[in-house]
């Protein structure tokens, strides 16, 4: 499924083929480079599909092959992010949106073509799956601009590769191509470039064909795991709620049939 975006089109596009819902960052003419307004719609979007139940992966990509993005448009700057005022307001729409696609109960997977630095590389580190092209180029240089990533700009970054290789992406700036972005833990696969948009969205499949309450239930507990709270006699016992749900019965009655399960999220 495409789109052809025009100057016309909406910054965000969002598809839908069945349970899976694609979002497209829409400025190829900038190479999806963020506006503010960017930023607003994309946090728009993860919250609307976040409380969609028929929802069961999201696909997050950049429209063409050239950029999933190179982050946030330098241009915008001077007139929406010239000072520390205009910053903090600015920040607070990028917080919104970061907690929006980080909280997103359901999977979500990434379709990297080409460039993703900077806030497109924050937007790719809150992906589940990440999977980029064999020419994909990635990093944070944003130490040329004199700029700092905030907490939650750094937070899904240090959770993703750690916080050496946060690090070192962020104190030598250095752009890196994909083999390196494969060993840092940056991405979780690499495929030919012709191949990235069809593998992304066999793993889509792959993901929407299973129980969607495991998937939920996995995210949050991942979630749970990592950020070292104490786990409560509450949050253990969710981990056997499933037990009760009519996906487990559909799974081990197809299972035991050797047949293909059909789950319905309950």
């Amino acid at each position: 499924m495409s789109a052809t975006p025009t100057s016309d089109s909406p910054l965000i596009l969002r598809q839908r083929d069945g349970d899976i819902a694609t979002v497209v960052l829409n400025r190829p003419e900038k190479l999806n480079a963020l506006t503010i307004d960017g930023w607003r719609l994309l946090g728009d979007t993860f919250l609307e599909l976040d409380a969609d139940d028929s929802v069961r992966c999201v696909l997050l990509r950049g429209a063409g092959e050239k950029a999933f993005s190179p982050g946030n448009d330098i241009g915008e700057f001077e007139t929406a992010r010239s000072n520390k005022r205009q910053a903090v307001e600015y920040g607070a729409v990028m917080r919104r949106t970061i907690e929006a696609i980080g909280g997103c109960r359901h999977p979500v997977v990434a379709q990297i073509h080409g460039i993703c630095v900077g806030g497109g590389l924050e937007i790719a580190s809150l992906a589940d799956v990440r999977i980029c092209g064999e020419s994909s180029r990635f990093g944070v240089p944003i130490k040329n601009l004199g700029l700092v990533m905030s907490y939650s700009e750094l937070a899904p970054l240090v959770r993703l590769v750690g916080p050496s290789v946060a690090l070192q992406v962020l104190l030598e700036g250095s752009i890196f191509d994909a083999a390196q972005a494969l060993r840092l833990g940056v991405v979780t696969r690499v495929e030919p470039d012709g191949r990235v948009a069809e593998e992304a969205r066999a793993t889509a499949r792959r993901i929407a064909d299973g129980a969607p309450l495991v998937a939920r239930w996995h995210k949050k507990f991942i979630r749970n795991l990592m950020s070292g709270k104490a786990l409560t006699e509450a949050d253990r016992d969710e981990a056997f709620d499933c037990f009760d749900t009519e996906d487990f019965r559909a799974g081990y009655h197809a299972f035991l049939a050797k047949a293909k399960p059909q789950f319905n999220g309950r």
